[in-house]
């Protein structure tokens, strides 16, 4: 775009229980992203952000997004990260408008037209029967070939939401899946690092393949003890809104597997970083977004030009 692209409007719709964000250039060009949990943010949405990108040239928006972090730093995490994040998508879809260009070709061009997925989202209210029975039945009407379940209880200091749930339908899905099908674990931060290096054994002699969050997030001396004690890589990142800390995680092994997530990260720009970061110590990202339906357009755009994921 060879003249400036002044952001003249940011607004936040409401449509049933949704909400979007829309953007308007002088030129009259609209962008729109919809959102996740903007509800709880709208003060630091209408307050902090907002004002920092009205007015302002659109194609300078990594600029943008380091300014409004600088201004506002002592607010940094996913409250103030999501609302940033989609000012920053909802400017992509008006940049991409704008340049008659999808957003993957902004952020840098893009490396692949498909990209493989699997299967997630599902939770801890079923027994483990019915839990690899939906994973089962969703498999076959998506054809994908990898799932990753829930195992523990969630922050739950060592506790499974039922004795032996994890182990039981672990041992299932493998059962039912055939060796052949890719399966996954996440933690949500179940265990200490003791009771996470038993249940990743446990893990390993089923092949699954990454062991995500074992430990609380932010306790990263504990998610080390584990990466270092198991064969299977540890995944993790989905909480975490520093690039400091993604550095720090993937230069000194905490994580074998980088998960920056596209909102509570701060958006593309962010997670590209985040990205390069991995790349330099030759780990692949796996971005983490619970985003359904319209909104997993965001996955694809980054997935589309992003070489390590």
């Amino acid at each position: 775009v060879s003249g400036p692209v002044k952001v003249t409007g940011i607004e936040l719709l409401k449509a049933g229980k949704d909400y979007f964000l829309r953007t308007t250039s002088a030129d009259g060009v609209v962008g729109v992203c919809k959102t996740k949990d903007i509800e709880h943010y709208i003060p630091i949405l209408e307050h902090r952000v907002i004002p920092a990108y009205l007015g302002r040239d659109a194609r300078e928006l990594e600029l943008l997004v380091d300014q409004v972090y600088t201004k506002n730093y002592k607010l940094a995490g996913q409250a103030f990260w999501c609302p940033v994040a989609y000012v920053e998508q909802s400017l992509f879809d008006l940049l991409g408008r704008t340049a008659k260009k999808p957003v993957g070709e902004l952020l840098g061009g893009v490396v692949r037209t498909e990209i493989r997925i699997y299967l997630s989202g599902s939770g801890r209210e079923t027994t483990a029967e019915e839990e690899v029975d939906v994973y089962v039945k969703a498999a076959q009407l998506s054809g994908a070939k990898a799932a990753k379940f829930k195992i523990g209880g969630r922050m739950s200091r060592n506790l499974d939401t039922y004795p032996g749930r994890t182990e039981t339908m672990m041992k299932l899905a493998r059962k039912r899946f055939g060796d052949s099908f890719i399966l996954y674990a996440d933690a949500n931060g179940s265990y200490n690092a003791e009771k996470a290096i038993e249940v990743g054994r446990m893990l390993e002699s089923l092949d699954v393949k990454f062991f995500e969050e074992p430990c609380p997030w932010e306790e990263l001396s504990e998610t080390k003890k584990v990466a270092d004690a198991l064969r299977m890589p540890v995944a993790g990142g989905e909480q975490d809104a520093s690039t400091w800390r993604f550095k720090w995680m993937v230069e000194n092994g905490v994580v074998q597997i980088v998960q920056p997530d596209l909102n509570y990260n701060g958006g593309f720009i962010r997670a590209l970083r985040v990205a390069r970061i991995a790349a330099k110590q030759n780990i692949p990202i796996t971005p983490h977004n619970t985003q359904t339906g319209a909104s997993s357009v965001n996955i694809l755009q980054f997935a589309s030009a992003v070489k390590n994921i």
